[in-house]
């Protein structure tokens, strides 16, 4: 699903709201998961998830074209683990 096909699917499933109030929702909705991820901030959403930041130390790496060393600095990256809700719908048949 695509960002345009979540804003439309919103604005379908409320038809109080117009389409460019279902797209400031999602928009406002992104952009504080990433305003609060670039402040290291944990988000968790109950049932659905958990967005958070990881620190990737700095380490050597490989080319895998040419198979040199090249140095990887170290960085942050955004992580995401699945709520139980999600997951077990996910997965309705794995046992707890």
């Amino acid at each position: 699903m695509t960002k345009s096909e979540l804003i439309q699917r919103i604005a379908e499933m409320n038809p109080h709201l117009y389409l460019r109030d279902a797209e400031q929702i999602v928009n406002t909705v992104f952009e504080e998961i990433s305003s609060a991820l670039s402040r290291r901030d944990r988000v968790e959403l109950r049932g659905f998830g958990t967005f958070s930041v990881k620190h990737r130390k700095a380490r050597q790496g490989r080319n895998p074209r040419t198979g040199d060393k090249v140095f990887v600095d170290e960085k942050h990256v955004p992580f995401f683990k699945t709520g139980k809700k999600l997951h077990e719908r996910m997965n309705p048949d794995s046992p707890q």
